[in-house]
């Protein structure tokens, strides 16, 4: 009796424990991701100034060289990072330190020889991917150089991911994004205010400025990784030895757990993709557009609606990155109690913070796209759906990050294949009757459907307990609807008495929405104990400072 009640107590620690470090890392990967987002975002304000007239059609080209790199970075990078956390998760559960070390050696052989042939096929093919624009040439060029030195990178972050280190990670995210915008940023200056040179170069050196910030990165994670150097080769040490797992052995699971990461951690840049070698091609299908308001047009969605809405969906990213390990453990010690807990806390917390996120993100749209590109009611109205859109995508971003933790990749690609295959069905109907919000239609369509498989698998394999999670959701829209409808009535009557086309009147007026809508949906989580419940007890402090009962 007493040993089962011991059995119990060490279970339910466990339990504790595995929800503690989800919401650690979690806290540490939202904090690196959403500042090196927000940090990513801030540049385009000095950066659209400077390049003046030609903004729309630079922010169109960056964009568009953006897509490919990031299709060739989940190429080159094989989904390997995602899966050496995985798999590092896996043997570190199991208490085989050293293969994890082994794992992490041989992954870094495939990954630098996938930088190397990903490098060349974007300098020497570059041609072929430039959509008709021999603008995109010298921008495919230039990011080719990242490529080299991003996967050793992604790599290195991956394994320490696996031991739920998620601090190095997210510092590294962070100085790679303050070194690369400090680069592009000196780049544009100088080219155009200085030289008063060509905006396609300011462009290319703007994108290059992607390989100066993965130097950054590799400092910090090298620092990082001589700090715990030796509580690694302690747990190397005390750990089992396992001889019957090979050097080639690893490498064959490593590449066969890669190439579901590959297809499904590219799915967003694959609709993106869509949109990209599209757009242009329907447009004058349904109606008569000139390059330059197709250019416009595709823009707006693609790069400046992109920009902002990403920072949301930065919370997801970190969520997704936190939760591999978590329940690639669970899944190694075939605890399925713990794997349906982990898969509700996961999405508990993701609708906490994405959901008022995307709210306000759309009742300040007005304020904050005038602030970043200067005021244009069409591109206000873009922003405004994409944030809706946005709760799509990174509900995707998290769920199909537990469908790979649990080892569900062959039926997360077919849902994937099949949003794919609904993406490209309604393109065209989409852009016919919505014109430049089509692509965006068509995206959460599909990602709608997706999600619903997603979470209809979970709930066939591990009893999701709904009636459980109704109440806390409940409450979560209940609060952003009160919060957004509170932050849409400040940012009206602000609006009666400062001009919101003005990019100064537009950021002074910005900041006490912003305040209000924060104040309203932290103090009635805080009221309600809804906080407490979702990020744990530590919270009552917070409420207790500001002197909420």
């Amino acid at each position: 009796m007493e040993e089962n009640k011991v059995n119990d107590l060490s279970s339910t620690a466990v339990k504790k424990d595995s929800q503690t470090k989800m919401i650690t890392g979690s806290a540490w990967m939202t904090a690196g991701s959403i500042t090196s987002r927000i940090l990513g975002a801030l540049y385009i304000i000095p950066w659209v100034t400077w390049l003046g007239a030609y903004s729309n059609e630079a922010n169109a080209l960056y964009a568009q060289g953006y897509n490919i790199y990031n299709m060739f970075l989940v190429i080159a990078t094989a989904g390997i990072p995602s899966a050496i956390s995985k798999m590092v998760a896996h043997y570190n559960g199991i208490n085989q330190y050293g293969v994890s070390r082994r794992l992490y050696h041989s992954g870094m052989y495939v990954a630098m020889a996938m930088g190397v042939i990903c490098t060349t096929v974007m300098m020497f093919g570059a041609r072929l991917m430039d959509n008709g624009d021999p603008n995109m040439i010298p921008v495919i060029r230039s990011l080719a150089w990242a490529i080299l030195i991003i996967p050793g990178m992604s790599i290195t972050r991956g394994f320490l991911q696996g031991y739920n280190w998620m601090a190095p990670s997210a510092i590294s995210q962070f100085v790679e994004q303050l070194f690369r915008v400090i680069y592009m940023l000196a780049a544009t200056y100088f080219i155009m205010k200085i030289q008063n040179g060509n905006w396609v170069s300011a462009v290319s050196q703007s994108t290059f400025a992607a390989f100066i910030g993965a130097i950054g990165a590799v400092i910090v994670l090298g620092i990082a990784w001589m700090r715990h150097q030796r509580e690694m080769n302690d747990l190397v040490a005390q750990g089992e030895v396992n001889t019957e797992v090979s050097t080639q052995t690893l490498i064959f699971k490593i590449i066969y757990q890669s190439i579901p990461f590959i297809i499904i951690e590219s799915g967003v840049t694959i609709f993106q993709l869509i949109d990209q070698y599209t757009f242009k091609r329907m447009m004058p299908l349904v109606g008569h557009f000139t390059k330059y308001q197709m250019d416009v047009t595709y823009a707006l969605f693609a790069f400046n609606a992109n920009k902002l809405y990403m920072i949301v969906i930065s919370l997801a990213s970190a969520l997704a990155a936190t939760v591999i390990p978590l329940l690639a453990t669970a899944r190694a010690q075939n605890d399925q109690e713990d794997m349906r807990k982990q898969i509700q806390n996961v999405l508990l917390l993701f609708y906490f913070v994405m959901i008022p996120a995307a709210l306000g993100l759309s009742a300040v749209a007005q304020q904050i796209y005038t602030v970043f590109y200067r005021y244009d009611a069409a591109g206000v109205v873009v922003l405004q759906f994409a944030a809706y859109i946005s709760i799509m995508l990174g509900l995707y971003t998290v769920a199909a990050a537990m469908m790979q933790g649990i080892s569900e990749n062959k039926k997360m690609m077919m849902f994937l294949a099949i949003g794919i295959v609904i993406k490209f069905i309604l393109q065209f109907p989409c852009i016919w009757i919505f014109e430049g919000l089509g692509p965006l239609v068509s995206t959460g369509i599909s990602m709608f459907v997706i999600n619903y498989l997603i979470l209809h698998s979970f709930n066939m394999e591990f009893h999701l307990r709904f009636d459980k999670m109704a109440l806390p959701t409940n409450q979560i829209l209940a609060y952003s609807l009160v919060m957004f409808a509170g932050t849409k009535i400040v940012m009206l009557i602000i609006g009666h008495f400062i001009s919101p086309y003005g990019r100064y009147t537009a950021f002074f007026s910005l900041i006490p929405g912003v305040i209000v809508g924060a104040g309203i949906y932290l103090y009635l989580c805080l009221k309600s104990r809804l906080a407490d419940q979702l990020l744990g007890p530590r919270v009552a402090r917070l409420r207790t400072i500001l002197h909420i009962k």
